[in-house]
């Protein structure tokens, strides 16, 4: 689970903010929210981060996918980091960017943090927090490594150090040499941390199939009784597509097609290319069969997205799904009934969470999520982001309309639109320019 995560110097996030999934002592639904009972602390199955456009929402997802891509991938030796830092100010583009998470792996809560530049890593840390106290695993600062003495075979790991690039993060460079002390953090950026951007393709066709994906679409009026898969010659396919493959998609891996409804495996050297397909009843009792192209923008977002609620619904799920605009597409009451779906599977032993942006402030009541779990990006008058939950107000009672008064730009996150007289002197400059 991800219990916070602070950046700083990363796109419009200039100063530190923290985004903390920590339960406050509010007891609305407190039934469906974990409870970790070795460290007598509560974290949130989820949280709903608001904002007006361009306010650091996607902004605040990017960084989640940048630090994931650094841990599991890591960076060619000649390459550059890819880090984005705050461009509007000539002292902040020189600084590096900064990440620090708290994370839930198993029942232990580990910190891991690094500054970067786009040249190296500065500074990395990975602690392992106990019940009363905390061991520093290793520290990587100013060129040199410090490991726990708890660890064995000292000198191998700084063996694995003298040899890592100063582009890669220590911890990827020890877990690809087994070192295993310090798989637990890589493995949950790797296998429980999953983004979901708003144009993102699911590349699992497994997860189609493992989940009642096609009965979820029937009772969602999509109009959809079931999917499939059609195989296609991988010699019919146009000359782009057959490169696509064959650079893209590595022995026993799958790989779906951008802008495309194709999938395709590699198995001893050969291509199995399948397409997937919708199918719809017709009046006398048959069905018929739609490419997934001929689907509207919202049923293409429900068969990209179900698979994710089906996930971290499942028993025994330690999945983090992050899911940029939720909303896109999609009628607000079904985005609801899918929050209230993987809400109503949450207990005080889950141990999946769902972090969402949107801009459907009907999604905005207290009956549905807490005042912890509703969250803000705002930008200010030089440009950068700032992020705080409704809970911080005190003005944010249990009984009040939380939609309301952010609508009322009470509680901040709201687009400051300057129209009125601005926006009358360029229709009439511009009609008078046609005229």
């Amino acid at each position: 689970m991800l219990i916070s995560c602070t950046l700083e110097n990363w796109m419009s996030f200039r100063d530190q903010v923290t985004f903390s999934m920590v339960a406050s002592r509010e007891r609305q639904h407190n039934d469906r929210v974990p409870r970790i009972d070795k460290y007598k602390t509560r974290v949130l199955p989820i949280a709903a981060i608001y904002g007006g456009n361009a306010s650091g929402k996607s902004n605040f997802c990017t960084a989640l996918q940048f630090a994931r891509t650094l841990v599991v991938e890591g960076v060619r030796f000649d390459s550059p980091i890819p880090v984005e830092p705050f461009l509007l100010d000539a002292e902040t583009a020189e600084q590096p960017v900064k990440f620090s998470f708290e994370l839930l792996v198993g029942e232990t809560i580990y910190e891991f943090s690094f500054a970067v530049t786009g040249k190296e890593v500065l500074e990395e840390k990975l602690i392992k927090i106990g019940k009363t106290d905390e061991e520093v695993l290793y520290h990587r600062c100013e060129g040199q490594p410090n490991f726990a003495e708890s660890l064995a075979d000292q000198d191998f790991l700084k063996f694995i150090f003298k040899s890592a690039a100063k582009n890669q993060l220590l911890l990827t460079s020890l877990v690809s040499q087994n070192a295993d002390a310090f798989s637990p953090v890589y493995s949950w950026f790797k296998d429980h941390l999953v983004l979901v951007g708003p144009d993102s393709y699911l590349q699992n066709i497994d997860a189609i199939f493992d989940a009642p994906i096609g009965e979820m679409l029937d009772l969602l009026d999509t109009g959809i009784t079931r999917l499939s898969f059609e195989k296609i010659s991988f010699d019919s396919l146009p000359d782009s597509i057959k490169r696509f493959l064959r650079e893209h998609v590595q022995e026993g891996s799958t790989r779906r097609i951008p802008n495309e409804p194709i999938y395709a495996s590699r198995q001893n050297g050969k291509f199995i290319v399948q397409k997937l397909v919708t199918h719809h009843p017709k009046a006398d009792g048959t069905e018929t069969k739609f490419d997934l192209y001929q689907e509207s923008d919202g049923s293409q977002r429900l068969i990209e997205i179900l698979p994710a609620f089906f996930d971290v619904s499942s028993s025994g799920s330690k999945k983090v799904y992050v899911i940029d605009e939720l909303d896109r597409s999609l009628h607000t009451l079904l985005v609801r009934h899918l929050i209230e779906m993987y809400l109503a599977d949450c207990s005080n032993k889950t141990r999946s969470q769902v972090l969402l942006t949107t801009h459907d402030v009907l999604l905005m009541d207290q009956k549905l999520l807490r005042r912890d779990e509703m969250w803000v990006t705002e930008r200010n008058l030089s440009g950068a982001s700032t992020l705080f939950s409704f809970s911080e107000y005190k003005d944010a009672r249990r009984d009040t309309d939380i939609r309301k008064s952010y609508l009322q730009d009470r509680l901040g996150g709201t687009p400051q639109i300057v129209l009125n007289e601005s926006f009358t002197a360029l229709t009439t400059e511009e009609g008078a320019t046609n005229g």
